[in-house]
């Protein structure tokens, strides 16, 4: 007699198994408390009316409105005022390092009107030297930038264009791909972006103007983050659990080595115009608490990545080897995080570098020492970002791999349909058993063998048992086939006993 046992191994894409009902009572009493925690820091923190500040008409402190080119006429810079200096005399004799005004250059003067606000319909011009960068266009929207103390001819500039139509339609595009390709898990990870925004603008800014701890703000709102992220992406299950306790343990890790690099370092978080406009417009906000929160939350994108993969892998793992120990899982899942560890700390110092790669121009052109250029202190605030968000990210590959393989050993040894010798019904062989053993009298009694196997496992077993009128003995051999998962059925081979 045969018997068939189908079942599908394909768990790419699938949730998680579920697990038993003590590991998921343990997890949650981690969880719970700490989700709990980040509630009632969100409320206690959560600003009030938007802080009130009179503009200081520097920088990004001006006021914005819009406006659009309506007329753009050439002529010689000398006429509209413009002075563009020449390198060098005409005719190459001379001081070639003395600047001499160009008679000749042509200037383009662009006629611009004001579309908002309360000065709108107001006109000013606007000079674009040769050597200009940006152009206008007859129609372009700009926005301009607003100082009420300078002379009206003066109060209106450039100061950008408006870009709306193609940062919308590639933030269309981007969500598009991101729908085709993820689907359903793509939906999820959209309105978790969305969540993350909207938890930044509308908490953690806010929150830090409104004169709250910047590092204690940070905490709150990217756990929030994590949370939300996490359990809206990946499901209710214990292997997202498993990720959001790896998260939490490397931001910690991140945030205190972070606090003591900064504070040895003494890095002040002061270090250019926008730095220093925060700090004249609020004077109260503790800068070096804003430049460690920074570093928590950028490095929490990647944290998210890095050990949802590892939990994933170890879940998987244990899905095509189901009785692999607590040791093979963690080697098995360690090469996997060790390629991972590789490719993403060169993710990240490249991404800083790349961000400040104009200031590295810069102290190139000055012929500065490697040594004083990563000393200096704008570049050290972004070394001590990478390295500490980085040991972090290193971190979070053992951490989040050695508790996700614990978690699914020890539900396996808990949970059911793994062979094992004890109580209960034992698996069942397919074969006959043949079984010899004297019995008392004339003719046959079918004797009985007992075994056990898993899977298409060659099985033995033997049996003593009282008989008619005596003691019988029985061996029987054959082939097994494990049960399904949780269920267990008993068979007995056929035999001859004889009277010993």
């Amino acid at each position: 007699m045969t018997h068939s046992h189908g079942h599908s191994h394909d768990h790419g894409g699938a949730p998680a198994p579920p697990a038993s009902h003590r590991l998921r009572t343990v997890i949650a009493a981690v969880l719970v408390p700490f989700a709990l925690a980040v509630l009632a820091g969100l409320i206690a923190l959560w600003p009030g009316d938007e802080p009130a500040g009179e503009r200081s008409g520097i920088g990004f402190d001006q006021e914005r409105q819009r406006a659009k080119v309506t007329k753009v006429e050439e002529g010689k810079c000398a006429d509209v005022g413009a002075q563009i200096q020449e390198q060098g005399p005409p005719g190459g004799g001379g001081d070639a390092d003395e600047p001499r005004p160009d008679e000749d250059a042509v200037c383009e003067q662009a006629t611009i009107e004001v579309t908002s606000g309360k000065h709108a319909g107001r006109t000013f011009t606007e000079v674009v030297a040769p050597d200009a960068s940006r152009r206008y266009d007859v129609g372009q929207e700009l926005v301009v930038s607003y100082s009420p103390k300078a002379p009206r001819e003066l109060q209106y500039a450039v100061s950008d264009v408006v870009r709306t139509v193609p940062m919308a339609a590639l933030a269309l595009v981007f969500a598009g791909a991101v729908v085709v390709v993820g689907r359903l898990r793509g939906l999820a990870a959209l309105a978790a972006l969305a969540v993350s925004f909207a938890i930044l603008i509308l908490f953690i800014l806010p929150a830090i103007l409104d004169g709250s701890n910047p590092l204690v703000v940070a905490v709150v709102g990217g756990s929030a983050i994590m949370l939300i992220a996490l359990y809206l992406c990946h499901g209710f299950n214990v292997r997202t659990s498993v990720a959001a306790l790896g998260t939490l343990a490397s931001l910690l890790l991140i945030g205190l080595l972070g606090s003591l690099f900064i504070g040895w370092s003494e890095l002040t978080g002061n270090t250019d115009d926008f730095t220093g406009l925060i700090h004249t417009q609020y004077p109260d906000i503790d800068m070096s608490g804003l430049l460690l929160a920074g570093v928590l939350i950028g490095s929490l994108g990647v944290l998210d990545d890095v050990t949802v993969t590892q939990a994933s892998a170890v879940w998987e793992l244990r899905q095509a080897d189901p009785s692999a120990p607590w040791r093979k899982l963690y080697a098995s899942a360690m090469r996997i995080g060790r390629d991972h560890i590789a490719s993403v700390v060169n993710t990240l110092v490249l991404a800083y570098a790349g961000a400040a790669l104009p200031l590295l121009l810069l102290f190139t052109i000055a012929d500065q020492g490697v040594g004083t250029v990563a000393t200096s202190e704008f570049v050290a605030e972004e070394i001590v970002r990478t390295l500490v968000g980085s040991i972090g990210l290193v971190a979070s590959v053992p951490l989040t791999t050695g508790l996700a393989a614990l978690v699914v050993s020890a539900d396996r040894r808990r949970g059911t349909g793994t062979a094992g010798a004890g109580k209960g019904p034992r698996p069942v062989p397919a074969g006959p058993g043949a079984g010899a053993g004297p019995v008392p009298g004339p003719g046959s009694e079918p004797g009985s063998g007992q075994g056990q196997g898993q899977g298409q496992q060659p099985w033995s077993g033997s049996g003593t048992g009282p008989g008619p009128g005596g003691v019988w003995a029985g061996t029987g051999s054959g082939a097994a086939a494990a049960p399904p998962e949780g269920r267990s059925r008993r068979r007995g081979g056929g035999g001859r006993r004889r009277r010993r």
